[in-house]
């Protein structure tokens, strides 16, 4: 009997130090777009975000950011993801919608972000696949790399952001 419930009281531990280093990572913040040390791609620095506002909470990240538009504007997207796996969409502009789930990476040091955007091109739908990988540097910086597929073909973008004080 103790040696049951020495593993049951093992196993409890072990699960309470998996969920610790999943939440390890806060990406809570304004974060500011840094161009020198980003790598935008062919079209990446017209359509990268200047600007990402974050707040996390223990089962979802709310992501709001702000992006330019073809008009030479801006315009804001906000969107709540939760780590369960299940989708959240949002309308982007127009009749542009982004379907995206997010799950953290095994070791909990960064967040995977999976999108589908169903975008309106001179009235033809173009399905845009994203792939996103976010994670903190040593340096306390937001380290995004984006992976775009398309009909279009692919665009990688590798953005850095400085954290507000």
């Amino acid at each position: 009997m103790k040696k049951i419930s020495f593993l049951v009281a093992g196993a409890f531990v072990c699960l309470l130090s998996a969920a610790a280093i999943i939440h390890a990572v806060n990406f809570s913040g304004e974060w500011n777009l840094n161009k020198e040390k980003s790598t935008f791609g062919e079209y990446g620095e017209n359509i990268a975000p200047k600007k990402i506002t974050i707040n996390g909470a223990d089962n979802s990240i709310t992501i709001e950011r702000l992006t330019p538009n073809f008009e030479g504007g801006d315009y804001t997207t906000k969107e709540t993801l939760t780590f369960d796996g299940k989708e959240t969409e949002v309308v982007l502009f127009a009749s542009n919608k982004k379907k995206s789930t997010a799950k953290w990476s095994a070791d909990g040091q960064s967040l995977l972000v999976n999108s589908v955007i169903n975008f309106d091109v001179q009235g033809q739908m173009t399905e845009i696949k994203v792939e996103e990988v976010w994670k903190l540097t040593p340096e306390g910086q937001l380290a995004l790399q984006s992976t775009s597929n398309s009909s279009f073909g692919t665009l990688e973008m590798k953005l850095v952001y400085d954290k507000k004080k």
